[in-house]
């Protein structure tokens, strides 16, 4: 079996039942992911790819906020995307919205969508799931068009949290095959030299949460 069809495998494996509940439980403490939809702001028209789309909540909301926006969405799981596909027939964006099973460290974009280049990419929650996010980082970049934004959120070290929070924290989340990156602000830093692009990058709710974007020029 190859890295990628054990990746899809094991993803397929946590969401088959969990897929069902999983925006109900993940609510409240998914934090600062409508604080990254809110900053997107992709120009008119224009086009958003979210990278580890899961059940497709968060370009639901992103259809809602820029109803002239064109929305891409990719996850290594095809359980995930039978919720995904099943939720935006029901929210009615279906005509707005494509959807495709990929590799986040390696998909082709202009096969899965026959579109090569996007305003926004992001990726919410997602990089501490996948093995080589760094990869991931990289691969995203290179499918942000020219003056376009990569955006990315997701968990801290909980450095300003009680120590029992963020060690019991991490605990919980390895059972999800989930791993805060805690290098993530280097390495975007690193990115964006490479790119010549302009780095924002923060930590938020005392650190539980970080979020950043990458602008190329």
């Amino acid at each position: 079996m190859s890295a990628v069809s054990a990746s899809a495998s094991v993803m397929d494996g946590i969401y088959r039942h969990q897929r069902h509940i999983y925006d109900l439980t993940r609510r409240y403490y998914l934090l600062g992911r409508n604080d990254l939809i809110a900053a997107l702001r992709p120009p008119s028209g224009g086009s958003v790819l979210e990278i580890g789309c899961g059940t497709a909540r968060n370009l639901v909301l992103t259809a809602k906020r820029y109803p002239d926006a064109r929305l891409y969405g990719v996850d290594i799981s095809a359980e995930m995307l039978k919720s995904a596909d099943a939720t935006v027939t029901k929210t009615g964006i279906a005509e707005r919205v494509m959807l495709a099973q990929g590799d986040a460290t390696r998909f082709d974009a202009n096969m899965l969508f026959s579109v090569s280049h996007f305003d926004r990419v992001f990726f919410s929650y997602s990089l501490s799931m996948i093995p080589g996010w760094e990869a991931a980082l990289q691969q995203a970049l290179e499918a942000v068009a020219p003056g376009g934004e990569l955006h990315v959120v997701d968990f801290g070290q909980q450095s300003a949290l009680p120590g029992w929070f963020g060690k019991g924290l991490k605990a919980w989340l390895a059972r999800f095959h989930v791993t805060p990156r805690a290098s993530l602000g280097d390495v975007m830093a690193e990115l964006a030299a490479q790119h010549h692009g302009e780095l924002r990058f923060a930590t938020i709710y005392r650190d539980y949460a970080r979020i950043g974007s990458i602008r190329l020029r």
